[in-house]
């Protein structure tokens, strides 16, 4: 059956799902950044929104993230992330940024949890859930597949709205595979309010909830209308017009680059793709689980075709447009991170390949646990002046094994530090429970053994 009912959304509860989420939680949560560009520029936003402003130019007059217009400063981002985080801005009583800490500032490290942490969680519980109503016993470790085994956690623990958009847009899909079209376009315009991005699983979404008919589409348009009109009223009082993105106004040093193409984006180049796919941050690098998960979509084709067909369409759109922008990384991140939304949506293919081959599909989430954590643990003091790790992941964690056994009676207190190009990085990522590399990475495998332990069935 093409088009199931309401009633056969795939929804089951996956074995130790709280537990599980509790793990996830302390292992992706408990890392603490150092401020960034991202922050400052949504934040900034959050103060100047609950004094009744939308321009910021004291808070921004340092930023690198930034829009100019009118004479005045603006964010350059989105404006959903800095809405949310207005509670918890309040809360903590958030200050200036020229009063956070440069290091660990723990009242942005409350916000990113409120905000981006607790939209992780929601993503992985979504994903868990479905998984496991695809196939029995794979709930869990797709769950923490997705949560640990990719870059999520590492953009959940700092400013990036990727992690809270790919939250929205797939629980929009999800409500539009219960055929529910009204509520899938209003999480799905509230997406859009949160990364501009997007708005290209809302367009995928639209041609999808047509399959059920044109009053199923009028509907869901019905349902994104408020974010529209939301967001057309926040661009006409910022930037003079109900169509002008804070993208038209960016005011940094990479404001030609971003002004090319369509806001920064181009045809993909070799170069590019490179990047994204085998670069010393590229996804087949630190996240191989993509491939068993890609061939996990065309299992799920088979039986699923209109969900397998959206996913699919998702993820190849966001492949082209992170090899399509002119910085494939995004700056200092943890690796291609443009792609993030379409996460969850790829993570759909793992419960298939964990049904059929579940001792490959350990292995490649095994792996990529272990990459992407030491990922998440190190990627802010692990870039240099261009913006680039020095090596993979996989030659670092080498070398700190070559280290720490070189010389078995050096003293064990600096060995959570991770080497880059042999030596320690100089500021290691504080944590609100300390502990070395090696018992967090134990830590983190804890959810992944607990949840494959079992042997799914057929």
């Amino acid at each position: 059956m093409l088009f199931p009912s309401r009633t056969e959304l795939p929804w089951r509860a996956p074995r130790h799902e709280l537990l599980l989420l509790a793990l996830v939680a302390m292992a992706a949560l408990t890392v603490v950044y150092p401020p960034g560009a991202q922050d400052v520029s949504r934040l900034c936003l959050t103060r100047a929104a609950v004094h009744g402003h939308l321009s910021a130019d004291t808070c921004l007059h340092d930023a690198v993230d930034v829009a100019s217009y009118g004479g005045h400063l603006y964010s350059d981002k989105a404006p959903g992330v800095s809405i949310l985080a207005i509670p918890i801005a309040e809360v903590v009583r958030l200050p200036d940024p020229s009063h956070w800490h440069y290091r660990y500032d723990f009242r942005v490290w409350a916000t990113r949890v409120a905000v981006q942490g607790l939209a992780l969680l929601l993503c992985a519980f979504l994903v868990g859930r479905v998984a496991e109503g695809l196939a029995p016993r794979t709930g869990g470790p797709t769950l923490v597949a997705f949560a640990l085994g990719t870059e999520a956690a590492a953009l959940s623990s700092a400013g990036f709205a990727h992690v809270p958009a790919a939250a929205l847009a797939f629980a929009a899909f999800l409500l539009a595979w219960r055929r529910s079209p009204f509520l899938a376009g209003l999480i799905a315009g509230a997406a859009v309010l949160v990364e501009y991005e997007t708005g290209l699983v809302a367009l995928v979404l639209a041609g999808y909830v047509l399959l059920f008919g044109r009053r199923a589409l009028g509907r869901y348009v019905l349902g994104a209308l408020p974010s529209a009109v939301a967001l057309g009223a926040y661009n006409w009082a910022a930037f003079g017009s109900p169509f002008h993105l804070s993208y038209r106004y960016v005011a940094d040093a990479f404001a030609a680059n971003q002004a090319a193409g369509f806001f920064g984006i181009h045809a993909p180049s070799w170069h590019a793709i490179r990047l994204v796919f085998v670069g010393d941050q590229g996804l087949l690098i630190d996240s191989p689980l993509v491939v068993a998960a890609a061939a996990g979509l065309v299992l799920l084709w088979r039986r699923r075709t209109a969900e397998a067909a959206v996913c699919t369409v998702v993820v190849l759109a966001f492949l082209a447009l992170n090899c399509g922008y002119f910085d494939p990384y995004g700056g200092d991140s943890p690796g291609p991170r443009f792609i993030a939304p379409s996460l969850p949506f790829l993570a759909l293919g793992l419960p298939l390949v964990l049904a059929r081959f579940r001792l490959i599909g350990a292995a490649v989430i095994a792996a990529s646990v272990v990459a992407s954590t030491a990922i998440a643990l190190t990627w802010p003091t692990a870039v240099n002046a261009s913006d680039r790790f020095h090596g993979t992941v996989w030659t670092r964690l080498a070398g700190l094994v070559r280290h720490d056994t070189a010389d078995p009676h050096r003293p064990r207190r600096n060995r959570s530090r991770v080497q880059a190009s042999g030596r320690f990085f100089a500021t290691p990522v504080r944590r609100g429970n300390p502990a070395g590399v090696g018992a967090i990475l134990r830590t983190t495998m804890k959810p992944a053994g607990a949840a494959t332990i079992a042997p799914p069935t057929r």
